[in-house]
């Protein structure tokens, strides 16, 4: 069962979404505001977050900002606001959001992006531990090692990387790139990525060959 943390301030909405969310089978944690949130986070593992922009304490982009680059979090958020214009929903989800929901909405709409965020996000987890041929990635020891010789890379480089050879053949897109990587000292933007995946090939020496540029879309790692 995948568990949700609604951070709405409005009692009414966050009822309604959380009604929602139990008829579907999810399990439903709340928080009235950012601050609250990151305090349940702290304590409690969600799988997906429905975030409000506009609240008291801490606000939603506040929210995004400190979960994304303060604790490097990369659990999915959806959020759901009265802020529809273009330039809110940039913002938001250049932050680091998944998706952007403008309030008011349909409950069924709701259901159907969480279902899609949640499906999209499983897609890409990767093993602790990375293999192929003489390349070796340890997540949990943030080492990288190529023919028996360690690669220093930056912890960007390192996320990057452990993405595409963790799903070896599968090609990403620059902006699945950013939604997945980017970190505290990230800038984002698709040419950031093109830049550094020439720094990791330059690292990996003649592995580096293995990360593959697919012309007008993104990026793939291939084992041979």
């Amino acid at each position: 069962m995948n568990t949700i943390l609604v951070v709405e301030d409005d009692s009414d909405i966050r009822e309604l979404e959380r009604y929602t969310l139990t008829s579907n089978g999810y399990a439903v944690l709340e928080a009235e505001h950012g601050k609250q949130a990151l305090q349940v986070l702290g304590t409690q593992t969600v799988d997906l977050i429905i975030l409000d922009i506009m609240m008291p304490v801490m606000d939603g982009l506040s929210f995004i900002k400190t979960l994304r680059f303060s604790l490097n979090d990369t659990t999915p958020i959806i959020v759901v606001s009265a802020k529809g214009d273009e330039s809110d929903i940039i913002t938001a989800l250049e932050l680091g959001a998944d998706d952007y929901l403008t309030k008011p909405f349909s409950m069924n709409v709701l259901s159907s992006k969480i279902r899609a965020v949640l499906r999209r996000f499983e897609q890409v987890q990767t093993p602790s531990v990375v293999h192929h041929a003489g390349l070796v990635m340890d997540q949990t020891r943030h080492l990288c090692m190529v023919d028996n010789q360690e690669v220093e890379l930056t912890a960007t480089e390192f996320a990057l990387l452990y993405l595409l050879a963790g799903n070896a053949e599968q090609v990403f897109t620059r902006n699945q790139m950013i939604t997945r990587i980017k970190g505290s000292d990230y800038p984002v933007t698709d040419r950031s990525i093109d830049v550094q995946v020439a720094t990791i090939r330059r690292k990996l020496g003649t592995y580096g060959s293995r990360i593959k540029t697919v012309w007008g879309i993104g990026y793939s790692y291939k084992e041979n």
